[in-house]
């Protein structure tokens, strides 16, 4: 399944603020992701068209099982990335922002090794 990295980066928002808010409305997300709300706008209705999300008569987003599957990868990928570079020494705003480029590019095989090594440093930590 092949999507865009701006498209996932709207569907790991929606996830995240689920999970902070409870609700997710355009205007929060415009305010997380530092976008217009006509580009929010914008990115529904194709999220919308790609039965990613559903948005209800009161403008409230939800996720689809498909959209949260990849709002999933994507979130689970962004945190295991930014706790790794944290782990190297990189500062955490850095690791954040630098995880956020590296989630969408970094090969299955590649993030796996990295998550067996971050898992073996917090084995060897306890």
């Amino acid at each position: 399944m092949h999507i865009h990295e701006s498209a996932e980066d709207y569907l790991e928002a929606i996830l995240r603020l689920r999970e902070n808010k409870g609700q997710v409305r355009s205007v929060d997300i415009a305010q997380l992701l530092g976008v217009t709300k006509p580009s929010v706008s914008f990115a529904m209705k194709r999220l919308r068209e790609n039965e990613y999300i559903r948005m209800d008569q009161d403008s409230l987003i939800t996720l689809t099982d498909k959209g949260e599957e990849i709002a999933l990868r994507v979130y689970d990928r962004h945190k295991t990335i930014s706790t790794f570079l944290m782990r190297l020494g990189v500062e955490e705003c850095v690791a954040r922002e630098d995880a956020c480029r590296i989630e969408h590019d970094i090969s299955q095989e590649s993030f796996d090794a990295l998550r067996r090594h971050l898992l073996r440093l917090t084995d060897e930590n306890q």
